[in-house]
C-alpha cells in the first residue's frame, strides 16, 4: 500500500459542482493519492455504492480510499484485494471522529480527527490524526478559533503520531506553512470540492507540497511525536500503515 501523504481529499457531495466521483477522479489525476469518503448523512446502502465507485479510482493510481468510519463500507462478498492485507479480504482504512469509538476498531490504517491536547492524549493505536481548524473554514465554521501555524506547531509537537493539517487550506502558501509547522501533509475539502476545475486545484496544492519537500533538508528534525518520547523524524510526508 502507498502510505497517506501529500494532499488528502475529504469528499463533500453537497459542495461539488458536478458529479462527486468525477471530481474525485480529477483530484486523483492532479496528484491526490488519498481520499476520505465522508457523506455520513447518507444511508449505508448509498455510501456503499459510493465506496464501490471510488475504490477503483484510487486503486488505479496506487492510492487509498479511507472511509469515515467506524463502518468500513465493505460488501459481504468483497473481491480479493490488489494489495496485501491483514484481513484476507479487503484493505480496511478508517477515519474516526474525536468522540470515538475508543479503542479504535482493528483496521489496516486508522486515523482520527483531533482539535486539542486532550483529544491527542486519548490516542491509543491510531496511525495518524488530522488537526483542525488550522485556518478559518467555510465547511465547519463552528469548531472554535483557528489554530494558525503556531497552534498547529504546538499540537503537532505533542502528537504521538503523524499529523495532517485540516481546515481552510486553499493556497500553496498555506500548504507550505502547515508542513513547516510540523504537519506531514494537509487534508482539503472545500478548496477542491467547490472548485470549477478540481484537477487544477489539486495539481496546484500537490505541486506546492512536493516542491517544499524537494527543497527541505533531509537532516531537518521533525517535531511530531517528540513530546511522547518519539525519535526525531525527517519531514517526509508519510503516515505509515499499521504494523
Amino acid at each position: 500500500m502507498q502510505p497517506v501523504s501529500g494532499v488528502v481529499l475529504l469528499t463533500d457531495r453537497r459542495a461539488v459542482r458536478g458529479d462527486l466521483c468525477d471530481a474525485v477522479a480529477q483530484a486523483v489525476a492532479g496528484g491526490v493519492r488519498c481520499v476520505v469518503l465522508r457523506e455520513k448523512d447518507l444511508p449505508r446502502a448509498e455510501r456503499l455504492v459510493l465506496a464501490a465507485e471510488l475504490r477503483p479510482i484510487l486503486a488505479e493510481a496506487g492510492g487509498t480510499l479511507i472511509v469515515a468510519g467506524p463502518d468500513p463500507l465493505l460488501p459481504e462478498t468483497e473481491p480479493a484485494p490488489r494489495i496485501p492485507s491483514t484481513f484476507g479480504g479487503a484493505f480496511v482504512a478508517l477515519h474516526l471522529p474525536a468522540a470515538g469509538p475508543y479503542p479504535p476498531p482493528v483496521a489496516d490504517l486508522v486515523g482520527r480527527s483531533c482539535h486539542d491536547e486532550a483529544e491527542l492524549d486519548r490516542l491509543t493505536t491510531e496511525d495518524y490524526v488530522t488537526l483542525s481548524p488550522v485556518f478559518p473554514t467555510r465547511s465547519k465554521p463552528g469548531y472554535g478559533p483557528p489554530l494558525g501555524p503556531d497552534g498547529l506547531a504546538a499540537l503537532a509537537s505533542r502528537s504521538p503520531v503523524p499529523v495532517l493539517a485540516l481546515g481552510g487550506i486553499e493556497t500553496p502558501a498555506q500548504v507550505r506553512a502547515c508542513v513547516r509547522a510540523g504537519a506531514t501533509g494537509v487534508a482539503v475539502q472545500g478548496a477542491i470540492m467547490r472548485a470549477r476545475n478540481p484537477h487544477q486545484v489539486a495539481t496546484t496544492l500537490t505541486t506546492a507540497h512536493h516542491e517544499l519537500l524537494q527543497t527541505s533538508s533531509p537532516q531537518t528534525p521533525h517535531r511530531t511525536g517528540a513530546a511522547h518520547g518519539g525519535t526525531s523524524q525527517s519531514p517526509a510526508p508519510t503516515i505509515p500503515a499499521k504494523r
